[in-house]
């Protein structure tokens, strides 16, 4: 027979906020890589909107002083082209979009900053068990009420994110990474 295995509350509680830190982390990240793409895209949108207008312009200019050696059925194409992209443009505000996964990222990295501090804090023993938990429960409460008002990523960005996060290391700083930003007297290796 098996003795009973009681596991560590305090461990216990570190297992779970680790993983909801890890969690908050790719959101986080997923959310930034999804701004970034919309504002690319919104700039992309934007130059090929500035260019048709260019190139419309000034068939239509050339034109009407008869010097244009362009057949008119290409200012029509591209007066066609610069109207999708304004219909597109209408139904989609890249722009304001862009902005609410900002916002987003903005209020989760609060939430991860704070898991990372709770971490640390029943890592060290400097909070109760007890304390944690109620922390703990304030924080998923925090990170439901980032995920209610946040817009939808997609896997695109969640697969950016996880490049970010896995192969570029976005979010690890090595000892002498750290050092430099920090004065003399906080730094790990003294000089």
């Amino acid at each position: 027979m098996e003795p009973n295995f009681h596991p560590d509350p305090r461990e216990l509680l570190i297992a779970q906020l680790r993983e909801c830190f890890g969690r908050v982390v790719y959101s986080h990240k997923t959310h930034e890589k999804c701004a970034d793409t919309l504002l690319t895209r919104l700039g992309r949108l934007k130059a090929a909107q500035i260019l048709l207008s260019v190139l419309v312009s000034g068939s239509l200019m050339a034109d009407l002083v008869k010097e244009s050696f362009v057949p008119p059925i290409v200012p029509a194409l591209l007066a066609t082209l610069l109207m999708g992209i304004n219909l597109y443009f209408k139904n989609y505000n890249f722009g304001q979009l862009a902005q609410a996964h900002k916002e987003a990222a903005n209020r989760l990295w609060v939430v991860r900053e704070s898991y990372l501090s709770l971490l640390t804090d029943l890592t060290g023993q400097s909070s109760t068990v007890e304390e944690g938990m109620v922390r703990r429960d304030r924080l998923q409460k925090d990170t439901a009420t980032v995920y209610d008002s946040a817009p939808r990523t997609n896997s695109a960005a969640y697969k950016e994110a996880q490049v970010a996060l896995k192969v570029r290391e976005d979010l690890t700083f090595s000892d002498e990474e750290i050092d430099a930003f920090l004065p003399g007297m906080l730094k790990k290796k003294q000089p």
